[in-house]
C-alpha cells in the first residue's frame, strides 16, 4: 500500500476514536463548613464578685504591633462549692479596623445572681 493510501485508510479510525472521547469532567467542589461552636453556658454567681485586685500594669510588649491591656477580672468557679478566682490581665493584638476594647463586667440578674459579660471589641 502506498502512504497516501494507507493514510486515508487510517482516517476513519482515528476519527472513530476522537469521537469517542469525551471533555474531562469538572473539577469537584469540595465545601468544608465548621461546625457551630458549641453555646456559651452562662455561670450564675449567687452573690457580687469581690472588689478589684490591684494589678501592675506592665509596660507594652515591643515589636508585637499594638497591643491593648485587658484588666484583670474574676471568674466564678461553681466547683468546690463556689469560689472567685482572679484572672489575670494581659496584653492582647488589636485586630485590624478595630480600635476600642470594651471590657467585661459583671451583671446583676432580675432573679439576683450575678452573670459575667465577656469584653468585646467596639
Amino acid at each position: 500500500m502506498s502512504r497516501t493510501r494507507l493514510s486515508l485508510a487510517a482516517l476513519p479510525v482515528l476519527l472513530a476514536f476522537a469521537g469517542c472521547s469525551s471533555p474531562p469532567p469538572p473539577p469537584t467542589q469540595v465545601i468544608v463548613q465548621s461546625p457551630p461552636p458549641p453555646p456559651m453556658v452562662a455561670i450564675v454567681a449567687p452573690g457580687p464578685p469581690p472588689p478589684p485586685q490591684s494589678e501592675l500594669v506592665p509596660p507594652p510588649p515591643q515589636g508585637v504591633g499594638p497591643t491593648v491591656w485587658q484588666p484583670g477580672h474574676w471568674r466564678f468557679s461553681a466547683m468546690n462549692g463556689g469560689t472567685w478566682v482572679w484572672a489575670n490581665g494581659q496584653y492582647v493584638p488589636v485586630p485590624q479596623g478595630e480600635t476600642m476594647w470594651v471590657p467585661g463586667r459583671w451583671m446583676q440578674q432580675p432573679s439576683g445572681g450575678w452573670i459575667w459579660t465577656e469584653g468585646h471589641w467596639a
